[in-house]
């Protein structure tokens, strides 16, 4: 069963995506659909409800005046051409031509685990930057810090309409791959200098990107780059999953973060 099976409403603005979704129960948001047509193909959509299709809504925008402003239907190919980092590298890091073209910065970042492994992949960039969510709840527009709203992913229905963050004074972003154009990132790391310092994040080693404080704070203290990224498991337990063990994730996190920082620094 597919999308005809469902009430589809398609808003012009965003005032009117916010009116639609209302409380979320029963919405199923469409973006670039890179995510909801393969579980359409594969049988996996539970169709019925409302249908809730994003294209015209005029959220595909990225401005900067004082802060980088990015509507929630901006594409990763836009995002990888835009040169805001580490958002940049990260979008350009995904997949391939053809779904970087399609998939979405608001699809991205609320993209639930799969079977296969993490997903949302610019969770990680997102941390770093410190980026603020402009979503909706309950037909109520608000903003939300990005730890706080990922940490609430599996709670109320929100409606991402965009993020906003000041751009980072230098960046970096590194991901472990598999050579296939369509797998996801067994793990990637991003680190941004902002006004306030630096901050570090990764995905890849639990059901959501986190920020890795206890690196932070040993780069506040003046550590070297070796010296802080032994503290990058401080607090986790990887997982394993189709992609990789919880040994390899443990093994390989120190090196990106490493490596992250050595980028940063310039070296």
């Amino acid at each position: 069963m597919g999308l005809s099976d469902s009430e589809i409403s398609m808003p012009t603005s965003a005032a009117d995506a916010v009116q639609v979704f209302g409380d979320g129960r029963d919405v199923t948001v469409f973006g670039g659909g890179t995510i909801l047509m393969p579980m359409i193909a594969y049988r996996r959509y539970r169709s019925g409800g409302r249908t809730l299709m994003l294209g015209r809504a005029r959220l595909d925008e990225i401005s900067e005046h004082g802060r980088v402003a990015i509507g929630a239907m901006t594409t990763l190919a836009a995002l990888a051409e835009s040169g805001v980092e580490p958002l940049a590298t990260a979008a350009g890091d995904v997949a391939d031509a053809e779904i970087r073209a399609q998939a979405t910065l608001g699809g991205n970042l609320c993209a639930p685990p799969s079977r296969g492994g993490p997903r949302g992949d610019l969770q990680a960039a997102l941390l770093a930057t410190g980026a603020e969510v402009r979503c909706a709840a309950a037909g109520r527009e608000r903003t939300e810090p990005i730890d706080e709203f990922l940490a609430g992913l599996d709670g109320e229905p929100r409606l991402v309409l965009g993020v906003e963050f000041e751009r980072p004074r230098r960046a970096a972003y590194l991901s472990q791959r598999r050579p296939h154009t369509h797998s996801y990132a067994v793990m990637s790391v991003a680190c941004a200098e902002l006004a306030d310092g630096v901050r570090v994040a990764a995905a890849g080693v639990a059901p959501r990107a986190v920020r890795l404080r206890a690196v932070e704070r040993a780069l506040v203290d003046g550590a070297a780059a070796d010296q802080a990224s032994a503290e990058a498991l401080d607090g986790l337990e990887p997982g394993d999953d189709a992609l990789a063990s919880s040994w390899y994730r443990r093994e390989v996190l120190p090196v990106l973060v490493r490596r992250a920082i050595t980028q940063l620094r310039g070296g």
